[in-house]
């Protein structure tokens, strides 16, 4: 399936950066970022300072792909939702539509069950957020490549080229 460039527009940019920032204290994470799967950083909140964002989200977007290959093993088609445990930070990882992930990053002053409860809320007005925006690049796309001569009749045609 071909899929159309996705464009964000300033508006939906701000959006998701309310999102984002409300979940970062609503469930008092170190950090939330909102990459695409192509590993394209779109947003992030938190005091995260310092660290390689660029890095973060080429590596979850890889995270995603890897995960999605054992869940083709298992006949899965995704595995939505991925936690990962560390010594002192943690992650929580989820997929947003087709095309978005939202990786929080929390330590001990939170816990599984409040990030997991706050994402579910963030994560459905970010999918909504997204769904709009895809569908105003498609119609945008549409309208794009309609054919430039789709308004030159036959008569404009005839008077371009006779003398």
């Amino acid at each position: 399936m071909l899929q159309t460039q996705f464009v964000m527009r300033e508006e939906e940019s701000r959006s998701v950066q309310a999102v984002i920032e409300r979940l970062a204290v609503d469930a008092r994470a170190r950090g939330v970022f909102v990459v695409d799967k192509a590993g394209q950083l779109i947003g992030e909140a938190g005091e995260m300072m310092g660290v390689d964002s660029t890095s973060l989200a080429s590596l979850a977007a890889g995270c995603v792909a890897a995960t999605g290959g054992l869940a083709l093993i298992f006949g899965e088609e995704e595995f939505p939702t991925h936690y990962h445990q560390g010594e002192r930070d943690n992650l929580h990882i989820t997929l947003l539509g087709e095309r978005m992930i939202l990786l929080v990053v929390f330590d001990e002053r939170s816990s599984l069950g409040l990030v997991r409860l706050r994402v579910k809320k963030a994560g459905g007005e970010l999918a909504r957020i997204f769904e709009e925006a895809r569908k105003k690049s498609e119609a945008q796309a549409a309208a794009s490549t309609s054919s430039p001569f789709a308004d030159i009749t036959d008569d404009d045609i005839d008077n371009l080229f006779s003398d």
